[in-house]
């Protein structure tokens, strides 16, 4: 990184975070030359056993998916972030198949991992070294007990293990990683209960005891500090006590579960609105909150460690603000980052983690009237519920589906035939540097029976190419109004923010049978205050979107990114939308403001405009219309989007 990120990246930095960052480097250079040994360890074994029967609570439908899922890995085949792997019957641990680099070896923190032109992309790397595609091989030999799913496990730990030295390499380098492989190494010994093999993979095997020491020593002496204490430090913190709990082997091991409980407890705490949104304002960080901390819970009461009320109630509260914020389909809303992060891992593909989540949250929190149905089953759901200890939690919880989150900034407009559209009047982001934030203040997404209309486009890409990085993260990368050609927040890096748009909600009225309003307003364009209305009609299926401006005349960008089953035919300022779904042509009609001069905009790289990434790495080619003009002589832009009738 540059001189100038540094200095940009301080500026955020209070002075305890200064402090314990000074004391992590020269920890850093101290552990170069003083690798010490782990301790001995006897008599291990491992206990936290799932309660006999448990597997047979498994779905057949998820059985079956995690058992195509677990074959599919067996003959070497993965996809990673979009890119398809063939390789993975014997990886190269260090290569990027992306790029086609290889990282480099060394002591831990010299490799510049960062550098895709040194390194490769690097989340192409990391991924695969969670170890996730592990869990769900193990959980196939749980269901099944065949013994080539543990065999192919055993021998690609021995691998990781054997490649991947202490404070060696690529993988020593951020917490995230090691809280997450210890996660999953735990699974992974839990689920090869019964297997003759396992305890000569783990509790008595030297190596293996070495690499889980290393990992909990690193997790203690380097945690994510301040500004940077966002879904990371989590992460650390919730693999740092299920090894603690589970692998309880090691002379620190007590001290190690007692310091990871306090900081989760905290964390957890501080990184979640009263109203049980996540404080990033990052959907896909939300889900993965939620699974660690319930993994977590899982192993605490496995282990029988008693665990603060406030844990359950946080993971309790996250539950239901998901439930309400869900549409139909249950699909949470697009927003923030997105890097498709899981914490625990033991599904085939096509479960739905959202319906997941809910299910999990059923089994062990109870489900409110007001929650979606959620038909399906998952594999992940009843084995976490063998392990947490049912019990009521003292709280109030919501009487009906909650709409409006104020502290979050958060509504959610509801009309007729599923119409759902999420209205973002919330902070920028979470602490400082709001690292997984977007320039999207008073932005809106909407969607039809869960179809992306109005969609936000995602997130793509962190490393590597700064272009699309920008682009993703932008106010023009947004369903909402653009000044100047700005930003309304100004980024001081992929993960850095300098300076924070101020929003404030004004108006948020569900109550209505017929109406909805929603209105706010931010400071992001200094000198001027952008105001947005918005009004769904049930009777008539109509939103009414009314931005204004104050201020002196500036140069406006009104953008409306479609989402990739839309098709859009642009006549002046109306723009005639069709779709289909499940074999039903559906449409709309999108009259935008006549002030402004309207273009369509699909797959354009030069600059990028126009697309929708659907998960992290892909990315698709989808309309983008903008209007172009100015503020001068205007009293506000009125967009309506009316939806014809179905069939």
């Amino acid at each position: 990184m540059s001189a100038g990120w540094y200095l940009r990246r301080l500026s955020r930095m209070g002075p305890r975070e200064i402090g314990g960052r000074a004391g992590d480097a020269v920890r850093r250079r101290r552990w170069r030359s003083s690798l010490p040994d782990s301790p001995a360890v006897s008599g291990a074994r491992f206990t936290a056993v799932l309660p006999a029967g448990t597997t047979a609570a498994v779905p057949p439908d998820a059985a079956k998916r995690l058992i195509a899922e677990a074959d599919r890995l067996m003959a070497g085949h993965a996809e990673f972030f979009g890119v398809v792997r063939d390789d993975l019957a014997d990886p190269d641990w260090c290569h990027d198949p992306k790029t086609g680099r290889r990282a480099p070896w060394g002591y831990a923190f010299d490799v510049p991992y960062r550098s895709e032109d040194t390194v490769g992309d690097i989340k192409q790397i990391w991924e695969p070294s969670r170890h996730q595609y592990l869990t769900v091989l193990a959980a196939a030999y749980a269901i099944t007990g065949d013994e080539r799913y543990a065999e192919r496990v055993a021998e690609h730990l021995r691998s990781w293990w054997a490649a991947n030295a202490p404070l060696r390499g690529v993988h020593w380098i951020s917490g995230i990683e090691l809280g997450i492989r210890l996660l999953s190494w735990v699974w992974i010994r839990r689920l090869l209960e019964g297997w003759p093999g396992a305890a000569g993979l783990f509790e008595d095997n030297p190596v293996a005891l070495d690499q889980i020491w290393h990992h909990q020593r690193w997790l203690a002496a380097f945690p994510s500090r301040g500004s940077s204490a966002n879904n990371h430090v989590i992460a650390e913190a919730a693999g740092q006590f299920a090894a603690a709990c589970a692998f309880d082997w090691f002379p620190s091991s007590a001290r190690w579960r007692a310091d990871a409980l306090r900081s989760l407890e905290r964390h957890l705490r501080a990184n979640t609105f009263g109203s049980g949104l996540n404080r990033e304002l990052a959907t896909e960080y939300h889900g993965l909150v939620l699974e660690l901390g319930l993994a977590a819970v899982a192993e605490a009461d496995a282990a029988g460690v008693p665990v603060p009320a406030t844990v359950r109630l946080v993971l309790l509260r996250m539950t239901d603000a998901l439930a309400a914020v869900v549409d139909n389909r249950l699909r949470p809303p697009r927003q923030g980052d997105a890097d498709d992060g899981h914490g625990l891992i033991v599904d085939g593909a096509g479960t739905d983690r959202w319906a997941s989540l809910l299910a999990t949250g059923d089994a062990v929190f109870g489900r409110l009237a007001w929650w979606p149905e959620v038909t399906g089953g998952d594999v992940r759901t009843p084995l976490l519920a063998a392990l947490i200890r049912p019990g009521a939690i003292e709280v109030t919880r919501p009487a009906s589906r909650p709409a409006h989150f104020a502290d979050a900034g958060m509504t959610v407009l509801r009309g007729p035939e599923e119409i759902w559209c999420r209205c973002d009047g919330g902070p920028h982001g979470f602490l400082s540097i709001a690292a997984h934030a977007h320039a999207d203040a008073l932005s809106v997404e909407v969607r039809h029976d869960g179809v992306d209309v109005l969609a936000d486009p995602g997130t793509y890409c962190y490393h590597g190419q700064p272009e699309w990085r920008r682009y993703f993260r932008s106010t023009l990368g947004h369903n909402t109004l653009q000044l100047d050609g700005d930003d309304q927040s100004v980024s001081g890096g992929p993960f850095l923010w300098t300076r924070h748009a101020r929003s404030r909600v004004l108006v948020a009225d569900t109550s209505g049978e017929n109406v909805a309003r929603w209105c706010a307003e931010h400071d992001g364009y200094q000198g001027s205050v952008h105001r947005r209305q918005v009004e769904l009609t049930a009777a008539a299926r109509e939103l009414r979107i009314v931005d204004e401006v104050s201020g002196p005349s500036r140069a406006v960008r009104l953008a409306f990114h479609l989402g990739p089953a839309i098709t859009a035919e642009l006549v002046g300022n109306r723009a005639v939308l069709t779709w289909t779904r499940d074999g039903e042509e559906r449409s709309a009609v999108l009259d935008l403001p006549g002030q402004l001069s309207w273009q369509a905009h699909r797959g354009e790289s030069d600059p990028p405009l126009g697309w929708y990434s659907a998960g992290f790495g892909r990315k698709e080619p989808a309309t983008t219309l903008v209007g172009t003009g100015s503020t001068d002589g205007t009293e506000g832009f009125v967009t309506v989007l009316g939806f014809g009738s179905q069939g």
